[in-house]
């Protein structure tokens, strides 16, 4: 076996990482921090193992002349037994198993035109890659892009693939941050996906998990005690120490991690998972810096950052510059949470501080967050940030997602709690609102088939401790405290729960009247000059009554739209003292869009406008625009 020095190094592949193994035109260079250690070896298959030269601020690192791609090694420190490398770039056998070669020049893209994404006029779609398909692959993902962008979504949001242990997984508990899942496909599956979406005009964004490393399969402690920190808390595990000793090395490891996402696999951006749980006290935080890194690496392309903060933390999406983390959007809990009650009528565990009322509705519209600051009964604490000049597509809305579904003893989605007729008006309200709408995977098909929580730790101690611990989580509901609801929980383990999680495509599901409400709503939300302006600022609501509300959208020349909803029984809003219901001294409203539409398996869509006022069918919701001259008055039994 040939070793060389740094006279023999060629440059590094576009990827940018020198931690890992990088594949040069004679050979490989390994390298790996690791300040615990004295020692660290290189093993090859069949081969003795190779001695990396130790550098400063405890890195190590070698040139082996007779490695290649396609060859798998492992890492052996201070004469123990061997392990893989933390910046694996795939772990073919799994987290436990020796690590992959990998040539990234190998993969051939065909993106080229691709100029990237911005948030202004996205539509999300999270998607769970090992759920969303039968068999639950990046190539069979493939298979549907097609059906989501003649749907309508732009943006696919990617629950985490970093390689886990066991054969199923949410993702969060991951272990081999360069790694894709090995279940998901090949070394390349990936990128193929990333390709083939771009191919068609869609972006992607990927779920990373910064704040915590899986239980299982985790070998850092191995290479240094310094990439964890008991000194905050996490629900989690140990938090990741980006502000402690020793922690300009682990901050490295992260942004180089952002980076290697956009860079080698040309991903449009990341969404970032619970940031509340990202402790840095530092003058720039980590996130900060991800940011900066992270769009400096992809231009020419512009990428979308995408946080979840359960504080509702509103620098999330303020300017570096200016104290915040540079991100272009964060998730908006209560949007979900007011909805989720306005649905259903219950309000247990976090949903207690909501009402679900016409007025929460519509300061969610007007102002992104509900709760910036005042005293929150179910955490005894004030909660949320102050919302300013922030933009509505900052803002990140939806019905649905893998926590608020997997959250409960069934894995409900939310149509399945509540009429059709009120999820309907809920999702009109949803995908007409200014901010930015995001899908869960299987929305748009009615799909009956639950999301629950799952994971595989079966023949491991951890499982017991998982389930346990799911059993507790969801004791916060006092109806899924109960003994009988207990005893409903399934193990996470077990194979039928992650099966049962899976989505099946109906043939004809694009001719439903589920999917054609959804098309037609995101047709209405790209196509309306006004709707799709997303101007927060430009927009007006009043309550109509204890289960209605309108939504007026303002126009420069005067052509607003009316946006009525009403979640309740009939309304009869006669008279109708509210100002934001009349039009222009010189037009009228016109009905151009209603959820009860039979198309989409309503009732049918008489206009709620007459002559003798306003009649508003329960459970349903209408847009209006304004327009110049006299409405035509309908003949009898004639429809609006």
């Amino acid at each position: 076996m040939a070793a060389g020095g740094e006279s023999q190094q060629s440059n590094v592949m576009p990827s940018g990482m020198t931690l890992g193994a990088t594949v040069e035109q004679s050979g490989v260079r390994f390298q790996v921090w690791a300040p615990k250690a004295t020692d660290v070896d290189v093993v090859l298959l069949d081969e003795p193992a190779f001695p990396l030269t130790k550098e400063a601020l405890g890195y190590f690192s070698g040139w082996i002349a007779d490695a290649r791609a396609g060859m798998t090694y492992r890492y052996r420190v201070d004469g123990g037994s061997t392990i893989p490398d933390p910046c694996s770039r795939f772990q073919p056998e799994g987290p436990h198993g020796p690590s992959l070669i990998v040539d990234p020049s190998e993969y051939e893209w065909t993106d080229q035109e691709w100029k990237g994404v911005r948030i202004q006029g996205q539509v999300l779609y999270e998607i769970h890659i090992g759920a969303f398909t039968k068999e639950g692959s990046f190539d069979a993902a493939i298979q549907k892009l097609d059906d989501l962008k003649r749907l309508g979504v732009t943006l696919l949001e990617i629950m985490p693939v970093a390689e886990f242990p066991g054969r199923w997984n949410w993702g969060y508990d991951g272990v081999n941050m360069f790694a894709p899942a090995h279940v998901y496909g090949n070394h390349h599956a990936f990128k193929r996906f990333v390709d083939a979406a771009h191919r068609r005009g869609l972006g992607v964004l990927l779920d990373v998990v910064y704040n915590h490393f899986g239980p299982d399969g985790n070998y850092l402690s191995a290479f240094s005690d310094e990439y964890v920190t008991d000194r905050y808390p996490n629900e989690w595990g140990q938090a990741i120490n980006f502000d402690g000793p020793g922690s300009s090395e682990v901050r490295k490891f992260f942004i180089d991690n952002a980076c290697y996402w956009i860079r080698e696999f040309h991903l449009d951006g990341l969404r970032l998972d619970a940031t509340q749980a990202i402790h840095d006290s530092s003058e720039t935080h980590i996130l900060g810096e991800i940011s900066q890194r992270v769009r400096q690496v992809a231009q020419p392309k512009t990428v979308v950052l995408v946080g979840e903060s359960e504080s509702q933390e509103i620098r999330a999406i303020r300017p570096v510059e200016q104290g915040g983390w540079g991100l272009d959007a964060v998730w908006s809990d209560d949007f979900h949470h007011a909805c989720r009650v306005a649905a259903t009528g219950r309000r247990e565990a976090y949903y207690t501080d909501y009402h679900g009322s016409p007025q929460e509705l519509i300061s969610l519209l007007k102002r992104g967050f509900l709760y910036q600051g005042q005293r929150y009964h179910w955490q005894r604490k004030p909660r949320g940030t102050e919302v300013k000049d922030e933009p509505a597509s900052g803002f990140v809305f939806y019905l649905q997602n893998h926590d608020q579904v997997g959250n409960s003893v069934y894995g409900e989605r939310l149509h399945m709690q509540t009429s059709p007729g009120r999820y309907r008006a809920l999702l009109a309200l949803l995908l007409l609102a200014p901010e930015t709408p995001m899908l869960f995977m299987g929305q748009e098909l009615g799909a009956t088939s639950p999301f629950l929580f799952f994971v595989d730790y079966q023949g491991n101690e951890i499982g017991p401790q998982v389930f346990q611990g799911r059993k507790t989580f969801l004791s916060q509901f006092p109806s899924y405290a109960t003994p009988e609801a207990q005893q409903a929980i399934l193990d996470p383990n077990d194979s039928s729960t992650f099966e049962r999680s899976k989505l099946h495509f109906d043939e004809g599901y694009t001719q439903t009247p589920v999917y054609r409400l959804h098309c037609d709503l995101l047709r209405l939300r790209r196509e309306d000059i006004v709707i799709s302006s997303q101007a927060r600022d430009q927009i007006d609501g009043a309550v109509l009554g204890p289960h209605a509300l309108a939504v007026r959208y303002l126009e420069a020349g005067g052509f607003d739209r009316l946006f009525i909803l009403n979640l309740g029984q009939d309304l009869h809003y006669v008279p109708a003292p509210e100002p934001l219901l009349a039009p222009r001294s010189n037009g009228y409203w016109r009905l151009i869009w209603s959820s009860d539409d039979p198309r989409y398996g309503g009732p049918g869509a008489p206009n709620p406008l007459t002559e003798q006022g306003w009649h508003v069918p329960a459970e349903s919701a209408w847009l209006f625009r304004m327009e110049i001259g006299v409405a035509a008055v309908p003949e009898e039994g004639e429809h609006g």
